[in-house]
């Protein structure tokens, strides 16, 4: 199990090679960020279900024991201490399979991450 070589379509077809374990985690994931971002546009990038508003939002994928949720490095260095049980990276956190996922934690991180892309919007607007 994992993400695989090939491109994908759309999000659902993504989450529909998973298990139907995983597929429901993946399905909750995307609700809660799609609440958290309604005016977001799904799309496949990098493989991944991205959320894109103004720019990437956030994006996610599932793995053999994990989710990989990435929501930029500014998204990983603000809740860096809530995330603090977490593995990840510099802009990524591991949520594993077999633990429940934050899924308030994600919707606030989502959240933050809309608010610092529309201001980065609006600031590029202004200046050109």
């Amino acid at each position: 199990m994992g993400r695989t070589g090939r491109d994908f379509d759309s999000i659902n077809e993504y989450i529909a090679q998973f298990p139907a374990s995983v597929q429901e985690k993946l399905k909750a994931l995307r609700a809660v960020i799609r609440e958290a971002a309604p005016d977001a546009v799904e799309k496949i990038s990098y493989r991944m279900p991205t959320f894109y508003l103004k720019g990437n939002l956030v994006h996610f994928a599932a793995y053999r024991n994990h989710i990989g949720f990435y929501p930029a490095p500014s998204g990983i260095e603000r809740y860096r201490e809530k995330l603090s049980d977490y593995q990840g990276g510099k802009g990524s956190v591991q949520f594993p399979l077999d633990q429940p996922i934050p899924y308030d934690l994600v919707s606030e991180i989502v959240r933050f991450r809309v608010q610092e892309n529309l201001e980065k919007a609006a600031a590029k607007e202004k200046n050109a």
